[in-house]
């Protein structure tokens, strides 16, 4: 079964599913969005969770690869500047630099290939730009064995329990490390604010 396919499925439980128990996280994440007006990549945005958070000062761009989760963001985003466009988060359709920041909220760790995902979002956000990530990692050299036993079936239907994020990371000279605070799970989710250099 194909995330898209799973997606279509999941869609109307997914809020049900995750909405009390990240809407914490994704404010204190979405608090360090600079001030100054801008455009903001919002990659996955799913069924609009981030949307009512958002401060009204900038223009946002949804991204998501599934019709069925990006249709119910659309009322989320009613009273922002809120465009959403169906696309794949490892294959951007948008040009170089064009964002200012980009949100990443439960994104990596869902998309098959999570280190071509990190690298369109280094290619879109313009020099000095900052990248929004909330997710579950697993920290370098960690055994979690029941994650990783989980992770064949888990990668199929919803998401991935494997993805290291540091290993992402050394991989993307262009991006500067800023903040990296446990969120959710006892440091499983975590909240990561990078810089694009």
């Amino acid at each position: 079964m194909s995330l898209k396919h799973s997606y279509t499925l999941i869609a109307p439980f997914y809020d049900a599913l995750l909405i009390r128990a990240t809407q914490g996280a994704r404010q204190r994440s979405l608090a360090a969005l600079p001030p100054t007006p801008g455009r903001i990549l919002l990659a996955g945005v799913g069924t609009g969770l981030d949307l009512p958070h958002l401060p009204a000062a900038h223009q946002y761009i949804g991204l998501d690869l599934n019709h069925a989760m990006l249709r119910r963001s659309l009322p989320r985003g009613a009273h922002r500047d809120y465009a959403a466009t169906l696309g794949d988060a490892q294959r951007l359709p948008f040009a170089d630099h064009s964002f200012d920041a980009a949100v990443l909220h439960l994104i990596l760790a869902v998309v098959p290939e999570p280190a071509d995902c990190l690298a369109e979002i280094a290619r879109v956000v313009r020099p000095g730009g900052s990248v929004l990530i909330f997710d579950k990692f697993l920290r370098r050299g960690q055994n979690a064995l029941l994650r990783r036993m989980a992770n064949p079936l888990m990668r199929r239907i919803a998401t991935r329990l494997d993805v290291v994020f540091e290993s992402l990371l050394d991989a993307r000279p262009e991006f500067r490390l800023e903040s990296d605070e446990a969120a959710l799970a006892g440091g499983w989710f975590r909240m990561i604010r990078l810089r694009r250099i």
